[in-house]
């Protein structure tokens, strides 16, 4: 499998209501790269770290585009993208273990640089959609690597570095991180109330609903009936001095619970939960 075993980036969906979500991520203290406008008709702001990156998609209002799964998927973490260096032959691991969705596609969006504006370049090739019910998962081959990781948008006032941990939630959570295991070719670790699936760099972490809603209490999203949910996003931070200042007086639309070593912010407005660790 031409896969590096590696995060490459998560998406929380916003849907028609970007011009709502940027604000509150920059009130995080996280910098935003400006807004891009992918060939398929949806646009983003990143946010990005040393190797990967969060991403807010959303759709122009009224605007054609060719994303209905992201029109049609709930507001919220819907994503979970690793990394390819050839989707082509992700695509033919993807079978091999049964997860796969449609073919690879490629599409691109204008990043503007010193010498004029310059096409990002990827392939995607996305798990079936049933495999894993809290949302997207799918593997993104970058041909311009150095158009996305700009060293300018990779510094943050949070101080944010990185994202060590993706948290989900599972009615059935065995078989879900049995069937994230074999997607990554990596092995699980039952560490009793939760199982880990590790990668490079970072840990999915699998939980029955009980389990993910002790760890967050009344931060935790619903399940809402759902047989899965991504339930949080955690980031790594050189220190959390800066984060929580912020959060003294939260911003509309945002609320949290801080200390020194673990925050912990809910979104209500988009169902997001975020947790922020030192380290």
């Amino acid at each position: 499998m031409a896969s590096t075993n590696q995060l490459d980036h998560t998406v929380i969906n916003v849907k028609f209501d970007m011009d709502t979500a940027a604000p509150l991520f920059e009130a995080l203290g996280f910098t935003l790269t400006p807004r891009g406008f992918h060939s398929t008709g949806s646009m983003n702001h990143l946010m990005m770290f040393g190797t990967d990156y969060l991403e807010l998609i959303g759709l122009p209002e009224g605007a054609d585009h060719q994303r209905p799964d992201v029109a049609e998927a709930p507001l919220g973490i819907n994503g979970i993208v690793f990394k390819s260096a050839n989707v082509d032959d992700t695509y033919a691991h993807m079978q091999t273990v049964g997860v796969d969705g449609d073919p690879p596609k490629a599409f691109s969006r204008p990043v503007d640089m010193p010498g004029g504006a310059q096409d990002a370049k990827f392939r995607t090739v996305t798990s079936r959609g049933d495999a894993f019910p809290g949302g997207r998962v799918y593997f993104c081959e970058h041909a311009t690597p150095e158009l996305v990781w700009q060293p300018q948008f990779q510094s943050h006032a949070n101080e944010v570095t990185h994202m060590p941990e993706f948290v989900i939630g599972s009615e059935d959570a065995p078989a879900e991180a049995e069937r994230f295991a074999k997607l990554l070719d990596t092995y699980i670790q039952d560490n009793g109330d939760s199982l880990t699936v590790p990668i490079d760099g970072c840990d999915l972490t699998v939980m029955a609903p009980a389990a993910y809603q002790d760890r967050y209490g009344e931060f935790a999203s619903p399940m809402n009936g759902r047989q899965g949910i991504f339930g949080a996003i955690v980031f790594g931070s050189n220190e959390l001095g800066s984060l929580n200042e912020r959060l003294e007086d939260a911003p509309a639309g945002v609320e949290a619970e801080t200390d020194i070593i673990r925050t912990v912010v809910r979104i209500p407005g988009f169902d997001a939960v975020l947790e922020f660790i030192v380290g």
